[in-house]
């Protein structure tokens, strides 16, 4: 009788042990085969801060992998990995989440740099009076960008004095630049709080639908903690949207800052609109810069946009979509997919080299079944009313046109700020 129980428990046993060795097997293959594609489409750059796994400490345990909600991480030979390096936007849960704390968090790999500014404990860069938080300074989380903001404020409103507009002038209104307006206003501070996009959120706002954005509560002066746990982009922003109605915070929308400049002790910010002095500066935008142009006549024009919101609203027109990465594609996508919509994509190059596997093969898809045009090797010559011109392998061509998105992405603020004073270090893989 010992003999049988002995060997009904070696038999489970060993059937678990089996069960879990073939688990590890298919999620090896799997998340190798996810690699593979990343190499195959050049998509081994993360955008920021990202995760380095440290193999001699990593324990394969996937705590890391569950608790990234991009599914950036994998698997592979029995450690964890950055298999999907370009989904990665910096969210720092696969850090907290390690049980043996073998994962840094870095910016910039050996072979790309990022150049991040030079700040203090307290935000400020080595222009006094100028400060920096949240993406622009590589800070992508949402919680602790949110946290510079309000931090930020606290600094400079030391620094207030008389004499100029404004106590201080925010340039950014994603979670840093919002929540350094409601601490302006809970220390009765004179404050300009520049977008210079037509919707408040910065890059969260760009996120695909249903992102998950935030997994820790975060302080807001005037709101207090909020208690989020994993929210997705929609309610995020739904969120900042209903704050700004119930504080009064006041933002100025499809404002752009230009320059800034030193007179007689204090900053001239200079926007597309006008210029404003003030005591201090704090610089909240993020890393996407201003969307690069196309530099063509008519580009002007009300129907031409930098990026694709609500595919229903082009329903049967004739739209152009300009770039060849992913949001284009994608943008060409989700037009094609809107009845009666005429989608033309035009990309300068014979090939599109760094984009995701799915998004080419669903481009392929389409254009066999005639649901849209790609012209490669194509330039727009100019914007007109109800046509574009284009010149495609040489030749020009006039197409109908209703709306042209350019998804052609953004000119970083780095030398601009660099006109300014401000230093930067470039890192290369480093925290």
């Amino acid at each position: 009788m010992v003999n049988f129980y002995l060997f009904i428990y070696i038999a489970t046993f060993v059937l678990i042990v089996a069960l879990y060795l073939r688990r590890q097997r298919n999620r090896h293959a799997a998340d190798s085969a996810r690699l593979q594609q990343a190499i195959e489409g050049g998509l081994l750059e993360p955008p920021s801060l990202h995760p380095v796994v440290n193999p001699t400490r990593c324990m394969g345990s996937g705590a890391c992998i569950k608790a990234c909600p991009e599914q950036a991480l994998g698997i592979v030979n029995g450690k964890a990995m950055l298999i999907n390096p370009a989904h990665c936007i910096g969210h720092g849960a696969c850090a907290a989440a390690c049980p043996v704390e073998s994962i840094s968090l870095v910016f910039g790999t050996e072979k790309r740099g990022i150049d991040i500014p030079n700040v203090t404990p307290q935000f400020e860069t080595n222009v006094p009076g100028i400060f920096i938080a949240g993406e622009l300074g590589g800070m992508g989380l949402v919680r602790k960008a949110a946290e510079q903001g309000r931090q930020a404020i606290n600094t400079l409103r030391k620094k207030a004095a008389a004499g100029a507009d404004y106590d201080v002038v925010i340039v950014g209104c994603g979670p840093a630049g919002l929540s350094a307006g409601l601490s302006a206003i809970e220390h009765k501070l004179r404050y300009k709080l520049l977008e210079q996009e037509d919707s408040l959120g910065g890059a969260v706002y760009h996120y695909p639908r249903h992102k998950v954005t935030m997994t820790a509560p975060v302080d807001l002066a005037l709101i207090g903690k909020v208690k989020f746990g994993e929210v997705q982009k929609e309610k995020l922003l739904a969120f900042w949207v209903d704050v700004v109605q119930r504080t009064g915070l006041q933002i100025s929308f499809r404002e752009r800052m230009e320059s800034i400049d030193r007179q007689d002790g204090r900053f001239v910010v200079r926007t597309n609109r006008g210029n404003y002095s003030t005591s201090t500066v704090l610089l909240a935008m993020g890393r996407r810069g201003t969307p690069r142009k196309l530099e063509v006549p008519g580009e002007e024009s009300h129907k031409v946009v930098y990026r694709l919101i609500d595919p229903e609203q082009y329903r049967g027109q004739a739209v152009l979509v300009v770039g060849g990465g992913d949001s284009a594609l994608e943008a060409a996508i989700a037009l094609s997919e809107q009845p009666g919509t005429d989608v033309t994509l035009s990309y300068r190059s014979a090939a599109f080299s760094r984009v995701k596997p799915k998004n080419r093969s669903a481009l392929e898809r389409l254009e066999q079944a005639g649901r849209l045009r790609v012209l490669l090797n194509s330039q727009v010559l100019s914007i007109a009313e109800r046509h574009v011109e284009i010149d495609h392998d040489g030749a020009p061509q006039r197409l109908r046109n209703d709306a042209v998105i350019v998804c052609a992405g953004g000119l970083l603020p780095t030398p601009l700020l660099q006109q300014i004073g401000i230093k930067f270090e470039t890192k290369y893989g480093v925290s």
